[in-house]
């Protein structure tokens, strides 16, 4: 893979220029994604439907079935049926690594894929998160470059770290995400020693139709343990199945694993003046701007039966919200909004929900018909509106999370506020977060990666990426690299 000076232009699929392979087509620097941007449609389209039959990202996983308790009263932010004190939801949870393909080993160095789907009195309500509460990139159009750099090289199938940094030191965006991935955290221990977050911005929606801006914080009740690169590397060669056999062999034993959920509620108005952009993916918002505040539990306490029928064909988007929740002016969320379920079309077919696992629990009324692996009958009339007693829209007993927006359609990043770049929570991280024991394991985990196959430019620019977070951590993994680690 050579270098070139004078790049060909990007083109869509007939041809034609592209005007950006960064910035989606938004209503201003904060407004949504539109879907006049053809070109970012055909991008989400074209990379869903790479491979069959296997996920594209987040291919190697497990999970259980699981319930979920209300413990606390938020009602006072949201009315959803089951955020209601005391009730109960049964639901899926699926664990899995991001990069891998279905044989992978469960211990490379990945984030961590944490997506739960619950099953509510009101229909499915879906969270697709991570281990990490931010991610490597903020704009969808960039979404499949990502994945697609840490896969495989065309020409001989092998992945490749040369291409990981290249792409990361060409998107500072990334350098929060990247310092999760190689810190610590990095290797979780196992599935149930690890936390789970929902990254993006989510909102609640309470019965007098006041909005607030939400994240979701799946705290381990077992406690956060990770795996040093050495522990990892010995178990990818002896147990690649590791994570995988210590969740189900923990629930068949009766040691159910649990998780805290906790929330960060930003109040709607903050959001317009908060010194971080709030929509922004690589950004945190610190607790203590605003505080977790305690929801309920989930708990992990029955082990599938059929893995192919209940883990590999779950499907899980988070388009599925429910009365009292719903998305935010978060870019990556909103196109995840569409690029998800289409995966699921194209990998399962158009009748997915109709997959047991996937079906709701709750009355299903819709003029959906036909298509492949069609199981649940329909009847007439199969068109709105009608005269002859078909299901009818009730905005009553709907609370859409509606924002205004404004603004000439560009193609650029959110815009900065106060405390806005690239490197700011990043370095806050290395110098505040991490001890100097850790740090020490840091450097050790950049330099290791950067040592295996990454070459000169790509290799100074890692070097520069490091000291822009933090210019003595920077300078101590160019030391630890041209010293051969």
């Amino acid at each position: 893979m050579t270098t070139s000076h004078q790049p060909k232009p990007t083109t869509t699929d007939s041809g034609s220029p592209v005007a950006s392979d960064e910035h989606s087509l938004t209503i201003g620097p904060d407004g949504p994604p539109l879907l006049n941007d053809h070109y970012l449609i055909e991008q989400m389209a074209n990379f869903n439907r790479e491979r069959i039959p296997e996920r594209q990202p987040h291919a190697k996983g497990g999970g259980a079935f699981a319930r979920f308790e209300t413990t606390e009263d938020v009602s006072q932010y949201t009315k959803a049926a089951f955020l209601q004190p005391g009730v109960e939801s049964r639901g899926v949870i699926r664990f899995s690594t991001v990069a891998g393909e279905r044989g992978s080993p469960d211990t490379w160095r990945d984030p961590r894929g944490f997506s739960l789907k619950l099953w509510t009195t009101e229909g499915n309500w879906d969270m697709v998160g991570n281990n990490t509460p931010v991610f490597f990139v903020r704009d969808p159009m960039k979404f499949q470059h990502f994945i697609r750099s840490q896969k495989r090289r065309v020409a001989n199938n092998l992945r490749d770290h040369d291409m990981q940094w290249d792409f990361w030191t060409l998107s500072p965006e990334s350098a929060h995400q990247v310092t999760w991935l190689m810190g610590d955290r990095g290797i979780p221990k196992t599935w149930r020693q690890m936390n789970g977050y929902s990254s993006h911005t989510y909102s609640w929606i309470n019965e007098a139709g006041e909005l607030v801006w939400v994240k979701y914080h799946f705290k381990s009740d077992q406690g956060v343990e990770s795996l040093t690169q050495d522990e990892a590397d010995t178990l990818a060669g002896s147990d690649p199945d590791y994570h995988q056999a210590d969740l189900y062999n923990e629930i068949e034993a009766g040691n159910h694993p649990s998780w805290t959920l906790y929330v960060q509620v930003m109040p709607f108005a903050d959001a317009k003046t908060y010194r971080y952009n709030p929509f922004d993916l690589t950004k945190v918002w610190p607790h203590s701007d605003y505080p977790l505040i305690k929801v309920g539990k989930l708990t992990l306490d029955r082990n599938v039966e059929d893995y192919h029928a209940e883990m590999e064909q779950a499907a899980f988007e988070p388009n599925n919200l429910v009365p009292g929740t719903g998305l935010s002016p978060d870019k990556m969320l909103l196109a995840r909004g569409f690029s998800y379920a289409d995966a699921h079309r194209a990998r399962l077919g158009v009748n997915y929900k109709q997959i047991p696992v996937n079906a709701p629990r709750s009355e299903v009324n819709n003029y959906q018909k036909d298509g492949a692996m069609r199981i649940a009958n329909t009847r007439d009339p199969i068109y709105a509106p009608n005269s002859y007693g078909g299901p009818a829209a009730d905005p009553k007993r709907v609370s859409e999370a509606l924002w205004y927006a404004d603004g000439d359609m560009v193609r650029s990043a959110y815009t900065l506020r106060e405390s806005d770049d690239d490197w700011g929570q990043a370095g806050i991280m290395v110098r505040e977060v991490f001890d100097d024991a850790a740090r020490e394991r840091f450097v050790g985990n950049v330099a290791g990666h950067l040592l295996d196959g990454v070459t000169e430019p790509i290799l100074q620019r890692a070097f520069e990426y490091w000291r822009n977070v933090d210019k003595n951590i920077g300078d101590r993994i160019e030391q630890a690299v041209r010293n051969g680690g």
